[in-house]
């Protein structure tokens, strides 16, 4: 065998493809330019890492399971100025992750939180953190799923790997007595060692009415806005101002 194949065969079994792909153009501009072996091995292994790096975001962010992808930098700030963008951009530094401090985000339907709880989630895959995004009533039948089959303790297990959880619409459905008793079951568990980030419709008042248990919710508050960064949305609707958008002069009902 000769080295090119041999060496070929070596990279194949110890998972380095970059260094398959590249090594014969670099080493050629290696010798062109009289580069050392030490610099022509750098190079190899920053292609090697950087590719091995964009591969791990991409799993990253196909494991979080987002409806749909939607960057901060899409987010128009603009249409709500009350909105405090100042502490939304921080928060996408991830520094709430390794104090795996709550993220509250609160508001009519319609202003984007869903598209800012996206955001900050897809920041923190980019920076190298598990994310897991759900809808809540989603979570709730995944809930009771594992209690059925006995398997709540390794579901519970699974969560406390992530860095990140997103429960999206928080409140949009009431939930059944086992239901709720389960979120707070799923919150407890995560308190204090996973960073949630929630989305809700909902003032702090009427959370007893999802939950139907007034002890419950009021556990479930405490644990959720301890150290918790809140932030209020207040505006209209962006897709009914995009529905009127739409609409000629004409079409307009008054």
């Amino acid at each position: 065998m000769t080295e090119t194949l041999l060496l070929d065969t070596y990279l194949k079994q110890l998972r380095l493809p970059l260094f398959a792909q590249h090594y014969r153009k670099l080493a050629s501009e290696a010798a062109q330019t009289q580069l050392g072996y030490e610099s022509f091995l750098l190079a190899l292994a920053e292609q090697e890492v950087t590719q091995r790096e964009k591969n791990q975001q991409v799993r990253r962010i196909q494991e979080a399971h987002f409806p749909i992808l939607k960057d901060l930098a899409e987010f128009d700030f603009s249409v709500l100025p009350n909105l405090n963008k100042t502490l939304i951009l921080d928060l996408a530094r991830g520094g709430y992750i390794a104090k795996a401090e709550p993220i509250l985000l609160m508001g009519n339907p319609g202003l984007g939180k869903t598209h800012v709880a996206t955001g900050l989630a897809l920041a923190a895959c980019r920076q190298g953190h598990k994310v897991r995004f759900y809808n809540t009533a989603g979570l709730v039948n995944d809930l009771l799923q594992a209690q059925d089959k006995h398997q709540l303790p390794r579901f519970l297990a699974q969560a406390l790997k992530q860095r990140v959880i997103v429960l999206d619409e928080l409140g949009f459905l009431p939930l059944s007595p086992a239901g709720a008793h389960l979120m707070f079951q799923f919150c407890s568990a995560v308190y204090e060692r996973v960073a949630l980030i929630v989305t809700t419709n909902l003032r702090f008042a009427d959370w007893v009415q999802i939950f139907q248990d007034e002890r419950l919710t009021g556990a479930l508050l405490d644990r959720l806005t301890h150290r918790a960064q809140i932030v209020e949305f207040v505006g209209d609707s962006f897709r009914l101002r995009q529905s009127l958008q739409r609409q000629t002069p004409g079409e307009r009902t008054v």
